[in-house]
């Protein structure tokens, strides 16, 4: 498998998409690439539409030419958030800021194509390493007695080896099988269960407890309390039926992948 990335690859140079294409002779695609500051996306619209949905066209036409499926990475942002259950692939889309409306067009243009492509929404992503959420709370409970968190946004938290895990399964599957008709379309593909942004928070901090950090207090708050230049949705649930009927993956619960991924954080890069 190769894996290309920047400089070689940039969706802000459209031109180095088809050579690192050409150059890396795929069998298949898988398109994690994105603009995902979804704050900075609302003053900066251009180079999120340049990114979530330019280049995965041209990405997608380049598989539909070379006759290979792609696996494009999407996101719960293309819906609004209202909807009172878990949201379900063939669901209305109605996003709320232009992150979501850049990442639905970048979907709208993937099955456009024509290529064998295949969408996976996935939501509250996080990891070991770099900048996310799990991370930032471990860093700034080491030094605040006292947090204040989100406690009316509801989702599915996912770690991105999980995410991954799932993806190669897929991988696999079309090894296996090739390409057929169901595998068309739209999959949501996110942690199992739910939680809060609040509950992930305090749920982040017990398990470093086990690492003898200490655990501050976490406060809930509304949305209307914490204001951001982007609209978040109150609803980020994902059904991911879908992904385990055809495929037979589910993703691991969400607190089973939290426990394990601070263990690694404690392990190898401790806050």
């Amino acid at each position: 498998m190769t894996r290309v990335g920047r400089p070689e690859f940039d969706f802000e140079r459209p031109d180095s998409i088809a050579a690192s294409f050409h150059a890396a002779k795929p069998g298949l695609v898988i398109n994690a690439a994105a603009y995902t500051a979804v704050d900075k996306a609302e003053s900066d619209a251009d180079a999120a539409y340049r990114a979530n949905r330019d280049g995965p066209r041209i990405l997608a036409e380049l598989c539909r030419e070379a006759g290979i499926p792609l696996i494009h990475v999407s996101t719960d942002y293309v819906f609004d958030g209202l909807k009172p259950t878990p949201y379900v692939e063939t669901d209305p889309v109605a996003p709320q800021g232009v992150y979501g409306a850049s990442k639905l067009a970048g979907e709208e243009a993937v099955l456009a194509s024509g290529a064998q492509a295949m969408i996976l929404r996935t939501a509250w992503v996080y990891a070991e390493t770099g900048k996310n959420f799990v991370r930032t709370m471990l860093t700034v409970g080491k030094t605040r007695d006292r947090l204040t968190v989100v406690a009316d946004q509801q989702g599915c938290p996912t770690v991105a080896g999980d995410l991954a895990d799932a993806i190669l399964g897929i991988v696999r599957r079309l090894g296996e099988t090739g390409w057929r008709a169901d595998y068309q379309g739209i999959f949501h593909a996110a942690g199992g269960g739910e939680t809060t942004w609040h509950g992930l928070a305090v749920a982040t901090f017990e398990e470093a407890a086990r690492h003898g950090a200490k655990m501050p207090r976490v406060d809930p708050i509304a949305t209307a309390d914490w204001p951001t230049p982007a609209k978040r949705p109150a609803n980020s649930r994902l059904d991911c039926s879908r992904l385990r009927a055809v495929f037979g993956i589910g993703l691991p619960h969400w607190r089973e992948s939290l426990t394990r991924t601070v263990d690694l954080i404690y392990a190898t890069a401790p806050p």
